[in-house]
């Protein structure tokens, strides 16, 4: 007999609603938090496009209200680590960095994603404040000032003509001398009057951390060398996304970059193990699509746990 009838793993907006479904079907879940407790939203600053929050609410704000509400109807958090997983037997075991481990009749990852930063220091001190990884979350703040955008993918263009409904200008820093983008995506790009290029370049520090805002940013020519100073309010980094899903390589299906393949809604490869949130979704990555797919994966279990007679 299992230690548990479900497992969640990961404690953002998918995490979070999948504990509050499952809790709510009396199937006493355990959350286990991880090392990023909260998601991304933890990141974030105010958050205005989760519906019911007229004004608005702060990212850390809004995790704690959903943990709460999960708590309020018997889901266990558990502050912990899982460093190793056993999916090719039942029950499935997961083993934490304490020694200790439990086994779970059915799993829902909601590991999400981690979106690359650039490891200057000042970008994640200013992550919020300045410094955006999600124009769709922060585009609005950003009305009528200029912003720099850095990235040369699809991403990165979708992002800069996003942003050129709020903008005053984008200029998009990258790289090389060629983007990386789609034909279609590079040719709306630059047909965008708002939408300006500097190649061959790379942000090499964000001004200003110790007032608590951006009022420019550093660049460095990769051919020259030369460095010089661009006056901007905002900085976007659009560089990719990491899914956090190193624990579960060879056991678990994936895509060639790493994120877990789902089926039937939330199901992987694996009967009894489903995905939701960003681990398995990179075209929406919003906080509200992450938490619809949780309860997914919630329903999806219950289902399983019945069906298989647990």
């Amino acid at each position: 007999m299992a230690d548990r009838k479900v497992t969640i793993i990961g404690s953002g907006p998918a995490g979070l609603t999948a504990a509050l479904y499952t809790a709510r079907a009396n199937l006493k879940p355990l959350l286990v938090e991880g090392l990023e407790a909260g998601g991304q939203l933890m990141l974030t600053t105010m958050v205005d496009n989760w519906p019911g929050f007229r004004d608005g609410i702060m990212g850390p704000d809004l995790m704690t209200e959903m943990r709460a509400q999960a708590e309020r109807f018997g889901a266990e958090v558990m502050q912990g680590d899982v460093t190793k997983v056993d999916l090719q037997n039942r029950p499935f075991t997961l083993a934490f960095a304490n020694g200790k481990s439990i086994t779970t009749d059915a799993l829902i990852i909601a590991t999400g994603a981690s979106a690359r930063w650039l490891e200057i220091g000042s970008d994640r001190k200013l992550s919020g404040h300045g410094v955006s990884t999600c124009a769709t979350c922060d585009g609005y703040f950003f009305r009528g000032r200029p912003i720099a955008v850095v990235g040369g993918g699809d991403s990165a263009m979708e992002e800069a003509i996003y942003l050129t409904r709020f903008a005053s200008k984008v200029t998009v820093v990258h790289r090389r001398d060629t983007l990386r983008a789609s034909k279609i995506m590079q040719d709306k790009a630059f047909a965008n009057p708002k939408i300006s290029f500097v190649w061959d370049t790379e942000v090499v520090d964000v001004q200003n951390p110790a007032q608590g805002f951006v009022s420019g940013v550093v660049m460095r020519h990769l051919k020259t060398g030369v460095e010089s100073t661009l006056a901007v309010d905002g900085l976007f980094l659009a560089i990719g996304h990491t899914p956090n899903t190193s624990l579960f390589a060879g056991q678990l299906e994936m895509d060639e970059s790493g994120y877990l393949i789902t089926r039937d809604g939330s199901r992987t490869n694996v009967p009894g193990i489903f995905a939701c949130g960003d681990v398995q979704d990179h075209v929406y990555r919003q906080a509200i699509t992450a938490a619809g797919s949780g309860c997914m994966a919630a329903i999806d279990a219950e289902k399983f746990l019945e069906s298989a007679g647990l």
